[in-house]
């Protein structure tokens, strides 16, 4: 039987989704929950990497399990008495065989979240980059309308091997909300590049305090050469749900 996992994690205390030698990710975790269950390994095959330190709200994932082993009601309570408090397996439901949580996916979408104060909200500093310049709203915007369509995010990725990389990605939607003192960036589109939100989310805020150019960031996205370096802090990312035929519309997502 395959099973389809909603998983929410706070990522400060991991080294991000994969799994690793040390064995502290997300999907090790998962896979010792599993273990423990089931007995024997049992591979957790998640919709992509999120990055030391990143969130999620709905990380997805699939497993192939025996039938008989437990009731499919009794999964989401039976692994969470096996994972820290930090990793929380929110719904488990029967997918059919051919879903595959990272091939049947159609999109991703993320939040940036930003803490735009003089002084750190205390409750934020593991959810929120702290940007004490006073931020342009105008700015703000006009630099998420240029990064949204499709380009090529060569200059706003950073790569994971030196094989080539096709670096053309679609973002559908880039929305910035501003509440106060906290602004958010959500981002929506087809997949992202390693760290290329951070890197995006980055290079938005430097144009809205007046450090960047709009000009620049435009240079940047013809040329492909990186110019700029700043990855915003992992922190502030937050997977908020990954997209699939079957999802309901992206903006009530988005609210939810």
């Amino acid at each position: 039987m395959r099973l389809k996992l909603e998983i929410a994690y706070h990522g400060g205390a991991f080294e991000g989704w994969q799994s690793q030698s040390a064995g502290n990710t997300i999907q090790d975790h998962l896979e010792r929950a599993f273990a423990n269950l089931s007995g024997c390994r049992i591979v957790v095959h998640g919709a992509g990497r999120t990055d030391s330190g990143v969130h999620a709200e709905a990380q997805c994932a699939h497993v192939d399990v025996d039938d008989d082993r437990l009731p499919l009601r009794a999964w989401t309570p039976a692994l969470n008495a096996h994972l820290p408090e930090d990793i929380r397996v929110i719904e488990v439901s029967a997918a059919d065989q051919n879903f595959h949580a990272r091939f049947s996916a159609k999109g991703k979408i993320y939040r940036y979240t930003v803490w735009n104060h003089p002084v750190m909200q205390p409750l934020l500093r593991d959810r929120a980059w702290h940007v004490p310049h006073e931020i342009d709203p105008i700015r703000l915007r006009e630099a998420c309308e240029l990064f949204t369509g499709r380009h090529d995010f060569a200059a706003f990725s950073l790569r994971r091997t030196n094989e080539p990389e096709q670096t053309i990605r679609t973002i559908s939607s880039i929305q910035a909300e501003i509440h106060g003192s906290q602004i958010q960036l959500t981002f929506e589109g087809e997949g992202f590049l390693h760290k290329m939100v951070r890197l995006i989310s980055a290079a938005i805020i430097r144009h809205a305090i007046g450090k960047v150019g709009l000009q620049d960031l435009k240079n940047s996205l013809q040329n492909g050469a990186p110019t700029f370096g700043l990855v915003a802090p992992a922190c502030g990312l937050s997977l908020v749900r990954v997209l699939y035929e079957d999802s309901n519309s992206q903006s009530e997502k988005v609210a939810a």
